[in-house]
């Protein structure tokens, strides 16, 4: 049995296919997803809380969205609903907050950056269809594909933040979305850059 199924255009699929028997693939499968549900929360861990709003600047995005264009859409959204899981049902995963401590278990469903974390798992989906058709060889269309994430992230998680604390769409966006935009600029040049490279590396 093949991957093919899953995303035969995705990066790591160069890999995966070379499992033949069914529970070598579900074993390479679940590896995958457990290991970006993992790359998430260390990404997490790399915070940098900003002045009037209570969305920090982490790395998460650029480890969600450069999955998912190297993973597909079914492994990433898989990896992005385990990594909110696991926040829920305890884990100190998500990003930490000003004093250093962890929001876990049902506390996680309060939060005002709720939304960021469900636009995680969207984006998962959107931009790992968007990696199964073989865009992630082109360094523009992988930035491209990761400023669509991108924007899904900040549907969402804007949407919610209005909402969580009250607020108008204009201060939600000035709050949630404007401090973040010339990073995930980089950060879509740095996977535009990325991804591309390692597709040389395992190109046959």
């Amino acid at each position: 049995m093949s991957t093919q199924a899953i995303g035969p255009v995705v990066l790591v699929d160069k890999w995966a296919s070379k499992a033949t028997q069914r529970n070598e693939v579900l074993a390479r499968n679940a590896v995958l997803i457990g290991g970006l549900a993992v790359a998430t929360a260390i990404a997490a861990q790399i915070s940098i809380p900003l002045p009037n709003t209570p969305v920090p600047l982490t790395l998460q995005t650029l480890a969600v969205l450069a999955g998912a264009a190297a993973l597909g859409s079914v492994r990433a959204t898989l990896a992005s609903g385990l990594y909110l899981l696991l926040a829920v049902i305890g884990l100190p995963v998500l990003a930490p907050q000003a004093d250093g401590s962890h929001t876990v278990g049902q506390a996680v469903l309060s939060l005002p950056t709720l939304g960021y974390l469900v636009g995680f798992i969207v984006s998962s989906f959107v931009v790992g269809k968007i990696a199964e058709r073989g865009v992630t060889r082109s360094y523009v269309h992988t930035a491209l594909a990761y400023v669509a994430g991108s924007a899904v992230i900040y549907v969402f998680g804007a949407t919610w933040l209005a909402h969580a604390i009250n607020v108008k769409a204009s201060l939600a966006i000035e709050y949630g979305v404007r401090p973040f935009l010339l990073g995930d600029v980089i950060k879509a040049v740095a996977a535009g850059a990325l991804l591309p490279s390692l597709w040389k590396l395992v190109r046959d």
